[in-house]
């Protein structure tokens, strides 16, 4: 048994977008299933999000509060966002991000996971990296807005997160995914064997 998810795709026999909205749609497909019956399945269109699990030297990771409101909660989060462009650079991307949310720079960047949120509604892809040797940005803040502008930031010891996540009292996926892999990772081969931090990503493939 081979240890590794596999591309494949499933013939559409017909397809809609009852619903666009200005970053991610609604998609409705009739997929041909193997024995020849055709099942309909809606599923979220999204253009991909890249995450930041930023490490200070202090062995604590930076963290944003911010409300959500489809779950309804202030939550504790990782720095994250959209891949804004099509075939954007994820390293790129999440720089951009980490800036933006916590006005902090890295010189040190490797690919942490990667991840679908929620396969059987959503085409959504996740990359977290995991960024290291961190210093204040130069330059002005970057303007918030909406939630943005009411964002709590904390830098909290990696050891109080995942004893947090195993109680249930953080919720976040890319905060659970990020916060998990890092404590594997340093259980493991250790942080200097994740990826390169332009590793490929075949889920959403980009420009180098």
């Amino acid at each position: 048994m081979e240890l590794q998810d596999t591309p494949q795709e499933w013939r559409i026999a017909a397809t809609a977008t009852p619903f666009q909205g200005g970053k991610t749609g609604v998609r409705t497909d009739d997929v041909v299933m193997p024995d020849g019956t055709v099942a309909r399945r809606d599923y979220q269109v999204h253009p991909g999000s890249v995450a930041v699990l930023a490490l200070d030297a202090e062995d604590r990771v930076l963290l944003i509060k911010q409300y959500r409101h489809p779950v309804r909660h202030r939550l504790w989060e990782i720095p994250a966002g959209l891949l804004d462009v099509p075939g954007e650079n994820p390293l790129h991307a999440a720089r951009r991000e980490l800036y933006e949310e916590a006005h902090v720079k890295a010189e040190d960047w490797r690919v942490l996971t990667d991840f679908y949120t929620s396969p059987g509604g959503s085409d959504e892809a996740v990359r977290i990296f995991l960024a290291r040797d961190l210093a204040e940005a130069e330059g002005e803040r970057f303007e918030v807005a909406e939630e943005e502008a009411d964002m709590e930031v904390a830098r909290v010891p990696l050891g109080d997160l995942v004893r947090g996540v195993l109680a249930g009292d953080l919720h976040n996926s890319c905060l659970v995914n990020g916060v998990l892999a890092l404590a594997a990772a340093r259980a493991g081969d250790g942080l200097d064997a994740l990826r390169p931090a332009e590793a490929p990503w075949p889920a959403r493939p980009f420009e180098a």
